[in-house]
């Protein structure tokens, strides 16, 4: 009996340092926040100064060139026998954890502070190779696909993109023990059919059809295992699996099959963060803890049946649902349910680029969904006419006349 509560403290123990250990770097994130990168639609000219800083501590060179001629970046860190590659931006407009890596940068290149113990452990026992922006073509015209028209993330078989030949071309060479894919998916993603946004998705890629688990994808999701429980102490429940049907000219599902543990990683959506500055303080969070457990191999201890517990992602979001409005339509009152999403737009040939359009997105019973926002109309009327696909500018009275809402473009004002 003293054995097994001695246990059960350790065990307490180890699981409160970690807990600490893990605060102590969500606390740190403002710290060593790169401040040149403030919001999410920067460019490769303005990551090229930064990279030229960072020579001074690490690696840094060119190894290789986009569609329209632009460098593309590795920087190596690190001394360590465990081979670790990390990508992010393949697909352009998805940059909140490119935002994170140079936020690494600067951790690893800072000493003398609490974290002297972490650093030392991560850079003895792991190399770490960064490619902060694999798409910098995609990244200038704000776009999810390369120069050529081609998503990367579907050319790892023909492989006709030169940034796409570049990634496996790194992923052969270096033979990385882990590879961390990194992205942003649909913020309107929920964690399982709830009313949870998943603010961070992770996937152990499947490398073929029938979604087998061998020791290279068995490490993929103990790792998530941990990861999951280390983000659930700041987002708890809104952490999402997303879907592992095998994607055969995926470069997730292939390099799980070359060999490197893929783990990915989708930034979704967080509740008044638009340009996700909260959710690249969790990738900071997540990817250092996570190197952390690879360095000291403690993934090992995960049951990987755990990874199945995390909820898959589901479609259950909206922006904004309006319920039980009455709509009169053709001289009859109607009764129904108004969901909305604020959705980014591009703008060509003017300088501000894009802009937010509030659009119904779906009309009548909405009760299987949820909105991130909600307003009970009951009682009250709209009076002009709504139809899917139309702006959301409407007002909403009460059975008196008196105007209770007003949407504009899809916000409550």
């Amino acid at each position: 009996m003293k054995y097994l509560f001695l246990l059960l403290l350790l065990g307490f123990a180890a699981r409160t340092n970690a807990q600490n250990m893990l605060q102590q770097l969500f606390d740190s994130h403002e710290t060593f926040k790169e401040k040149a990168l403030t919001e999410r639609r920067f460019t490769h000219k303005d990551i090229i100064p930064l990279l030229n800083a960072a020579k001074a501590s690490f690696e840094v060179k060119q190894v290789g060139t986009s569609t329209e001629g632009r460098s593309l970046h590795m920087v190596k860190i690190g001394t360590g026998p465990t081979n670790v590659l990390l990508w992010s931006q393949m697909h352009g407009d998805e940059a909140t954890a490119t935002m994170a890596i140079f936020d690494l940068f600067r951790f690893f290149s800072a000493s003398n502070d609490a974290f002297d113990d972490l650093r030392k452990e991560i850079l003895e026992k792991t190399t770490l190779y960064f490619v902060p922006m694999l798409n910098p073509d995609g990244a200038e015209a704000w776009t999810r696909r390369t120069a050529l028209g081609i998503d990367m993330n579907r050319d790892a078989l023909r492989l006709q993109t030169p940034e796409g030949q570049l990634l496996k071309s790194l992923q052969q060479s270096i033979q990385p023990t882990f590879a961390f894919n990194l992205h942003d998916q649909e913020p309107r993603y929920s964690a399982g059919k709830t009313k949870n946004l998943a603010t961070i998705s992770f996937l152990a890629t499947a490398y073929n059809e029938a979604r087998e688990v061998n020791d290279v994808r068995k490490r993929s999701m103990q790792l998530i295992v941990s990861l999951n429980r280390n983000l659930q102490q700041f987002i708890p429940n809104q952490v999402g699996r997303f879907s592992d049907e095998f994607e055969p000219r995926a470069f997730g599902d292939n390099i799980q099959k070359w060999g490197s543990s893929l783990v990915l990683i989708e930034s979704g959506g967080y509740t008044n963060d638009p340009e996700k500055q909260k959710i690249r303080r969790l990738n900071y969070v997540a990817l250092l803890s996570g190197l952390h457990t690879i360095a000291s191999e403690s993934y090992a201890k995960e049951a990987i049946e755990d990874y199945e517990t995390i909820p898959e992602n589901g479609r259950s979001l909206f922006d904004l649902i309006i319920r039980n409005v009455t709509v009169i339509k053709n001289n009859k009152p109607i009764l129904m349910d108004i969901a909305i999403n604020r959705r980014e737009l591009a703008v060509f040939n003017r300088p501000e680029k894009w802009y937010v359009r509030g659009t119904v997105e779906e009309l009548g019973d909405c009760s299987v969904f949820f909105g991130t926002q909600e307003i009970d109309a009951t009682g009250l009327r709209l009076e002009t006419d709504v139809k899917m696909g139309s702006k959301a500018d409407f007002i909403l009275k009460s059975a008196k006349g008196v105007v209770t809402y007003k949407i504009e473009n899809g916000w409550v004002k």
